[in-house]
Formats: structure tokens, C-alpha cells, sequence
């Protein structure tokens, strides 16, 4: 196998496009020209451990391979970034908490559970934030919550499942959050508390296999926050019609603060609420 060049580091731009192809025919991840540079970085050393002199040969090995399946979803988790924290956007937690689940309340009488699914929830801050939140309606209502929690990452899911974490994911909870949500452990980690924890499931998903989201039940509450801008319009729309098919009526999809439904789905009505915008699925 040849030897790697460590003065090759420069992806050229067809080696770009290659390599686009592949991520987007696999998940639905577009690499931008004005991504490279980290690509570059990240994947560089990909080729050393592989033996691989160029991008070219990369390419080659993802899509020929054997092992290529293997090393794709390798790849994927070193590109698509995995950035969240607890209670993030809390604005719009807020308007959930405040106005869209008094409704979900209202709308319901005699409900027993709420069912909620985290899309692309990365290292689990989202899911187990939504249980915390869900703790007191599930104790006022006597509802069975269930929150779902999916991502491509095996990596990622397997730090969700873990439920311990730095201050990095803690850096907008606060000193009475912290004592009310976690216990203490090593290096000044905090571990999600048992209670909120039981709550939460988590399982491997890819937004584009709609064989494999079809074996989800559905949900009253979709939330899939800055996931769809790492895609292009084609692959939104596809998602976005697979939330809308694994709602129930009257279910409702929140999205994050610089992505929105225009131009890509008529399906959905926008609801306005005081602290924030919302779709929800018509009812009959």
C-alpha cells in the first residue's frame, strides 16, 4: 500500500466533489467549498491510518472498499458537527413550556402519555433537557412521557447514553438547574439524574432512510434543531415530509431560530406563538 504523504493535506476541487457526492448520497451532508479547509484537517488523518496517498484514493476506498461502509460513517462523525449544550435556545423552551404544551393540555383531556422525538440530537443535551422540562407536566398531568432521541453517530449516542458531562454542555444551566437535574461525579463532570434519565431512549438513525423512521411510533412533539441547514433543499424537503408523516394530528415541529419551513413544505400551519413560531400538522 503506497505510503502517505504528509505534504499532501490540500483536497483538490474535484477531490471535493468527489468526496460531496459520497457524504450526500449518504446522509444527506453537503460539504461546502468553504468547508474544505476542515476536511482537510480532519480527514488527513484518515489517509495515514488507511495507507492512502490522496483524497482521490480516499474516494476510492469509501465507495469500493469492503470496509468502506464502516469508514463512511467514521468519516461522517468527524465532519458533521455535534455542537449543543443544555437548554439551549431557551427562548424557545420557554414558549414551549409556556404556551404549546398548556395547549397539547387543553386540546387532549384524558390523554395518558406524550411522546416526543429529539432528531439529530447528537450527544443527548436535547432530549434529556425536554425530559427535564416534561418532569413537572408528567407530575401535574400524570401523563407517561416518552422522549426519543436519534442520531447518525454511534459516537455521539453512545456519550448520550452515558448522560455525563463537562461544563461545556453546562454552560447555560444554571447553579439550580445543576443541583435540581444532575449528581456530581469525577473531574467536575455532572451525571444526569436516574428520574430524567428513565425517560429517554436513544437510537441510530439516518433522516434519509425512511424505511428505518417508519418504525417509529408517532409523536406529539417533534423537535430537529439546527440539522437541516447541513442540507441542501432536495434532502430539507425529504425530512421535512418524513416529520410531517411521523406526527399525529395536531402534532407540532420546532425547528431552530435560523431554519424555517418557506419554500419547502405547504403542509404544515404555522402557528404563532407569543416567544416563538411553530408547524404543526392540521388536524382532520
Amino acid at each position: 500500500m503506497p505510503a502517505f504523504d504528509e505534504r499532501r493535506l490540500e483536497m483538490s476541487k474535484e477531490e471535493l466533489h468527489l468526496l460531496k457526492d459520497v457524504f450526500q448520497e449518504a446522509c444527506g451532508y453537503v460539504l461546502r467549498e468553504d468547508l474544505k479547509f476542515i476536511a482537510e484537517r480532519r480527514l488527513a488523518p484518515r489517509l495515514e491510518a488507511l495507507g492512502l496517498k490522496d483524497f482521490r484514493a480516499y474516494h476510492r476506498y469509501l465507495r469500493f472498499d469492503p470496509k468502506g461502509q464502516d469508514e463512511l460513517e467514521s468519516a461522517i462523525d468527524l465532519l458533521v458537527p455535534h455542537e449543543t449544550y443544555f437548554f439551549r435556545e431557551a427562548t424557545q423552551l420557554e414558549a414551549f413550556t409556556r404556551e404549546l404544551l398548556p395547549r397539547i393540555v387543553a386540546r387532549s383531556p384524558g390523554r395518558t402519555s406524550l411522546t416526543v422525538w429529539s432528531a439529530g440530537c447528537s450527544t443527548g443535551e436535547e432530549p434529556y433537557t425536554l425530559s427535564m422540562i416534561l418532569d413537572e407536566v408528567a407530575a401535574a398531568q400524570g401523563w407517561e412521557i416518552d422522549v426519543l432521541g436519534t442520531d447518525l453517530s454511534r459516537r455521539a449516542l453512545a456519550t448520550a447514553r452515558h448522560a455525563e458531562y463537562g461544563q461545556a454542555a453546562l454552560r447555560s444551566t444554571s447553579e439550580a438547574q445543576k443541583h435540581r437535574f444532575f449528581d456530581p461525579v469525577e473531574k467536575g463532570h455532572l451525571r444526569v439524574k436516574e428520574r430524567y434519565r428513565q425517560r429517554v431512549r436513544f437510537g441510530q438513525l439516518n433522516l434519509l432512510d425512511r424505511a428505518g423512521a417508519e418504525l417509529l411510533p408517532r409523536f406529539d412533539v417533534v423537535f430537529c434543531r439546527n440539522v437541516l441547514i447541513y442540507f441542501d433543499p432536495p434532502t430539507r424537503k425529504r425530512v421535512v415530509d418524513l416529520f410531517f408523516d411521523r406526527l399525529k394530528e395536531g402534532g407540532t415541529l420546532l425547528l431552530g431560530h435560523s431554519e424555517n419551513l418557506f419554500s419547502l413544505s405547504t403542509r404544515f400551519e404555522l402557528v404563532q406563538l407569543e416567544g416563538d413560531l411553530v408547524y404543526r400538522k392540521p388536524l382532520p
